[in-house]
Parts: C-alpha cells; sequence; structure tokens
C-alpha cells in the first residue's frame, strides 16, 4: 500500500473531525503481519454522543457522527471489484478482523473505554468498490458482515468528498492530498463532486429573455 492510500482515508477521517492514528510507520513484506500490523489506522471521534446509534454499513459522511472509534484497514486494489469470489479467495482482506487483532487494539483506547465500558470498537475496511449488478452486490455485503466487518469506505466516496471540501484559494502546505486536490480543482481537471455522482442529471435551463 502506498503512502498516498492511506494519506487518502487519514484525510478524510481528519476533515470530519476525527483524531487519526497510523500504528506504524514501514510496510510489512517478507512475512506475514503480526497482529498489531493487519491495522492501518486507528479512528476517535470527540465529538461523538453517547447513546448514538450504530452507523449504516455503507459509511458515507452523513454517517460518521455515529462513529466513536474504530480500526481501519485499508485495501487500495484500485482496479478490482470486491466480488464474492474475491471475497473467498482473498483471506488476507479479512485477518484485521482476528481476535488476536482485536485483543490488541483494545489498549489503543484507554479513555475511550473508560467512559463508555464495552461500547464497541467498529472494524471498517475500505476498498475500491462492490459489484453494481445483483445479485453480486448483495452477496458480497453479506459475506463481508459474516466475517465481521461493521462499515466499509468506497475511496470514490471519499475522494468526492474532499473535492467537496477543498478550497481553490487556500493553500494546503501541510498535506500533500489536499494540495493535488486543489491544483487539479484550480485546473478545472476536477469535476464538482456534486455534479458527478448525479452524472444523469440534465442540464438546467436557461430562462426565456423576456420580452
Amino acid at each position: 500500500m502506498s503512502a498516498i492510500d492511506e494519506g487518502i482515508v487519514r484525510e478524510y477521517f481528519e476533515q470530519n473531525g476525527f483524531l487519526v492514528r497510523q500504528v506504524r510507520k514501514y510496510q510489512v513484506q517478507a512475512r506475514r503481519k503480526t497482529s498489531d500490523e493487519e491495522v492501518d489506522l486507528l479512528v476517535y471521534n470527540p465529538a461523538w454522543e453517547g447513546g448514538a446509534r450504530r452507523p449504516d454499513f455503507f459509511l458515507f459522511p452523513s454517517e460518521l457522527p455515529f462513529v466513536q472509534r474504530a480500526i481501519v484497514a485499508v485495501k487500495p486494489w484500485h482496479t478490482g471489484v470486491f466480488t464474492p469470489v474475491m471475497l473467498k479467495s482473498s483471506p488476507e482482506i479479512f485477518r484485521f478482523l482476528e481476535d488476536v487483532v482485536l485483543r490488541e487494539v483494545t489498549r489503543f483506547f484507554p479513555t475511550a473505554a473508560e467512559e463508555n465500558p464495552g461500547g464497541p470498537i467498529l472494524k471498517i475496511l475500505v476498498l475500491p468498490s462492490l459489484p453494481t449488478q445483483e445479485p453480486y452486490r448483495s452477496q458480497s455485503v453479506q459475506l463481508l458482515k459474516e466475517r465481521g466487518v461493521d462499515a466499509i469506505l468506497s475511496f470514490r466516496s471519499m475522494l468526492l468528498d474532499l473535492t467537496e471540501k477543498v478550497e481553490i484559494n487556500r493553500n494546503y502546505l501541510k498535506s500533500d492530498t489536499l494540495e493535488v486536490i486543489r491544483i487539479l480543482k484550480n485546473y478545472d481537471l476536477l469535476r464538482e463532486a456534486q455534479l458527478d455522482l448525479l452524472p444523469d442529471r440534465p442540464a438546467p435551463r436557461k430562462p426565456k429573455a423576456t420580452p
């Protein structure tokens, strides 16, 4: 996983008010990851209100206020779709859900555990996309839920949200990710997020000239 992939996820959560911790600064290649290396990011929402409902499985920005704390695994396989066949044949996708991993990460949230004893630590999977056609989409969602995934985030959703928030007249010198988005927007190389979400929306009609 490249730094830019993790950077997109970090910026997305930080722009939505979360505190984010990167578990490690190195890449594991020649061996299997240890339990604490299976988690890419830890996120905590200081604005979370007790008694809030659980977020929906598809984690759009409107659902983030319902997330208190979570572990995040990033799978930036951008040229792939997480079909039922891929999910069944790729056990490495789910290693961050193993009991030994979950026991290990609880020590990173001591304050949250005291404020909300027994409260769940959500397991969020970041992926490129799911199938768009049925029944494959529903089957993929069912497989993810059965393995213990609480919510998923797509790179498309995160990038749309970041693109909408980035302002052209502001320099994001402390974030390469946001600065690149700002430059692309400045040169009209990125479409407006709202229009991109609705590609089939007809163009607005021009008002008729009054006589």
